[in-house]
Order: C-alpha cells, then structure tokens, then sequence
C-alpha cells in the first residue's frame, strides 16, 4: 500500500514538473517567423532589405537587460527595426524592461514605434514618450518619415493606438482621422508605403488606403493557440478571432500580424511562443 502511495506522489511530481517546464517553455522560447513581401513598386535598392517587428512586450524582460531577446534580434542583422505598440502593461507598470530593451535595440538598427492601447491606458505616455525620444527611438504619432537607401527611397507611416479617445465605438474614425492627418503632405503618391498599427481587425480600413505593408500586433496570437484552427480569443475580436498571426492579404495590402512577447490580463501563452518577426523585401519586376 505504501509503495503505491510513493509511486503516485512520484507520478504526480513528475507530471507536475513537465506541465511547468511546459508552461515556462511556451511563455520564455522565442520563436522567429520569417516572411518575405514581393513588390514591384519596391526600390530596387531595397531588394533584400529586413525589418525585424517586435511587439506586446507588456515590460516582460527575457533574461538580464533583455539579453536573450537583444542576441535574438541581432542574429537576423535587420536593417529597420518596429516595434509595434504596447511596450508597457498598464496593469503593472514597469517601464524599466521596455526602456533597457529599446536602448539596446538603437544600437542594431532604427528603432520605429508606435503606440498601443496600455501606453494611453497607463496615463503615463508622456513621460515614456520623452525617455524614449531621448535615447533614440523614432515615436511616430500620426506621422510619416521616409527611409532612403542609396538614391531609393520608401515611406512609413505610424499611428497612435485610438485607445485615447473616450467611446470605443469612435476608435474606427479616429484610426481612419489619424491615417489621414499621418497622409497629409506626403508627395508621390506611388512610393512603397509601411504602416505601423496596433490594432489588426481594422485591416479592411487599411486596405482601402493601399498601404503596401502594415506591421500589427495586439491579438497576442489568440492567447491559447488550437493546433490546425488558430487562436482562441483577442482583445476587440472576441472568440476565434480572424487576426492573430501571421501574413495576410486584402487587395494589394499584406498585413503581418506579431503575436507578440508578454502577456497582460491572461498570464499563460499555451501553443503560442514569444515572437520575433523577420519580414524581407524583395523587388520584383
């Protein structure tokens, strides 16, 4: 009797310590997705050029100073790098992990950034906006920069997260109102235009402005990913959202959707690892 009773403790340990290694593994291993966008509105001189897209960060930190994640990135040797809003958690701010992060990730390559909805939910924006402006990091608000490389050039094109605005059913018009004032004064119409924004369910909206690329985020890949069907739930999608990872495509625009790093209300990723998105383009006649 006693030798049964060991031998289910020791079975139960065991299992225990699997489903923690698990839980540890699908919430710390990061993962690279690696896609590739053809254009023939590309520069040639652009041909190859990588952009890594990070994402959701919610001030987890993946090692000391944020070295695992850093070694990740530099790894892929981009020429730009995005970051795609929700830097901080405004449940448990701690801006410290995202500002040691992003003073690293200067040193590879451009740093591009737009806002997520925990930046405005936080009320502390304003503050982390000059920290990061201070060591370096392009914050896009509604804004439009172009990017040369020899005698090319392209545009990106960045948007505030419309969680800063009081009713939630205006946050499709104040997106559109923000795409519109980021627009105004941009000459030749035709360059090949990046935009960065949080929220992927407005992909339609997007696709109705042509942008060639958007880098999303927000849906944190559906949070507990079923194998061959896909997320489970995302913020502003609701159950088995259509939105959640990867490449998708709407007339001539392709939005990349990154699952994301951290977590926020739901702390457990389960089929979902952390995500370090690399996206090269190519130029085709």
């Amino acid at each position: 009797m006693k030798r049964r009773t060991k031998k289910r403790w020791l079975y139960f340990l065991i299992g225990m310590t699997l489903l923690i290694y698990f839980f540890y593994f699908q919430n710390n291993s990061i993962v690279t997705s690696e896609y590739s966008i053809r254009s023939d509105k590309l520069p040639q001189n652009f041909n190859g050029y990588k952009i890594v897209q990070l994402s959701d960060l919610h001030s987890k930190s993946f090692r000391n100073n944020q070295s695992n994640l850093v070694k990740r990135v530099k790894k892929e040797k981009p020429d730009l790098i995005v970051f795609t809003g929700d830097l901080i958690d405004s449940e448990k701010y701690d801006e410290k992990p995202s500002l040691i992060l992003m003073g690293k990730l200067v040193q590879v390559a451009p740093v591009y950034y737009v806002t997520g909805n925990h930046e405005w939910w936080s009320g502390k924006f304003n503050s982390l906006e000059d920290k990061l402006k201070n060591i370096g990091v392009q914050v896009m608000r509604n804004s439009a920069e172009e990017i040369t490389n020899g005698t090319d050039k392209i545009q990106i094109i960045g948007i505030d997260d419309p969680a800063n605005v009081k009713e939630s059913y205006a946050e499709k018009a104040t997106t559109e109102e923000n795409i519109i004032n980021s627009l105004e004064g941009l000459e030749e119409e035709d360059n090949f235009q990046i935009l960065l924004s949080h929220r992927p369910e407005m992909f339609s909206l997007y696709s109705e402005y042509e942008f060639d690329v958007v880098f999303s985020g927000h849906a944190h890949g559906g949070q507990f990913r079923i194998p061959f069907i896909g997320g489970l739930i995302a913020p502003d999608q609701g159950l088995f959202p259509k939105y959640t990872s990867g490449k998708y495509n709407s007339l001539n625009t392709t939005m990349i959707v990154n699952r994301g790093l951290g977590n926020s209300i739901i702390p457990l990723r389960i089929f979902n690892r952390p995500e370090i998105v690399l996206v090269t383009l190519n130029y085709v006649k």
